[in-house]
């Protein structure tokens, strides 16, 4: 299994991303994951000045619709969006389409319509590999992903300047 090494609240600060919003869209069906998940991501966007709000959706499959909703909503604008839930492997062939179809509606999301997407959907073989990932003193995901859509919006504001 392989963890972070270094500390993960040593992630550089994003800069030009002072003031934007972040849509954080979980997936609670693992609370104390979820709760790890959140905790990571809300940091992250704090120490970079940023502001989040925050809903919840049934599970991992459901966030990609939960963005695409938010995006083409008029008036309340995010800059950025973060995607944080946990799929554990079970007995039958679930877990590959919930894996792989949030993965892929996300991305489809990122591209087609341009938007700021962070990934934080764990995806691991048992509650043990979760924590590990999930919890802020160890893999920090919620964190990462967090981290990532900053630095997607940083990048958009800058080509919008140019």
């Amino acid at each position: 299994m392989s963890t972070r090494t270094e500390n993960p609240t040593a992630r550089p600060a994003v800069a030009g991303v002072k003031g934007a919003r972040i849509l954080i869209v979980e997936s609670r069906y693992y609370a104390d994951i979820a709760d790890a998940l959140i905790k990571g991501a809300e940091q992250e966007i704090v120490k970079n000045g940023a502001k989040a709000d925050r809903i919840v959706v049934p599970g991992a499959f459901e966030i990609p619709g939960a963005i695409a909703l938010a995006a083409d909503k008029k008036g309340k604008r995010y800059d950025g969006y973060v995607a944080l839930g946990c799929v554990i492997r079970g007995e039958t062939t679930h877990y590959d389409y919930v894996c792989g179809e949030s993965a892929r509606g996300l991305m489809d999301l990122a591209v087609q319509k341009k938007l700021a997407i962070g990934y934080g959907i764990v995806t691991v073989e048992n509650i043990e590999q979760a924590r590990a990932r999930a919890f802020t003193d160890r893999g920090d995901k919620g964190g990462d992903a967090a981290h990532a859509c900053l630095a997607m919006v940083a990048l958009g504001r800058r080509w919008k300047k140019s």
